[in-house]
């Protein structure tokens, strides 16, 4: 963790900038990157700013979407309690086989309770 929070103090990336670009889930980032502006990333803080908090953003979104798989799972494996496989895979656009991969009794409890987005 050290080494991660080094990276970050190296290029002028404080705590706070990296919630504010989570919270937005890197619009601005994906703005300026497509600006046509060669120089997009210094109002980050340069090429090597952006990328550290573009890893952070790829990061959670790579999270929320195994938290998706996650209650997909769960959703799968009741409705096979009610339905047959070909009729899960059809109702939710995948392959028979690919049903009894996809459920799973629970779902994982390793994940955010909420996106950083939501307000409470």
């Amino acid at each position: 963790m050290d080494k991660v929070v080094e990276r970050f103090r190296a290029t002028g990336v404080r705590p706070d900038d990296v919630e504010s670009h989570l919270r937005d889930a890197g619009d601005r980032l994906y703005a300026a990157a497509t600006s046509d502006d060669d120089r997009c990333a210094d109002e980050f803080g340069g090429p090597r700013a952006v990328a550290l908090l573009a890893a952070e953003i790829s990061a959670l979104m790579s999270h929320l979407v195994a938290r998706a798989a996650s209650i997909r799972s769960v959703c799968v494996e009741a409705m096979l309690e009610e339905f047959s496989a070909v009729t899960v895979a059809g109702a939710i656009g995948v392959a028979r086989q690919k049903v009894y991969e996809l459920a799973k009794p629970e779902a994982d409890k390793d994940y955010l309770d909420h996106s950083p987005w939501r307000m409470e």
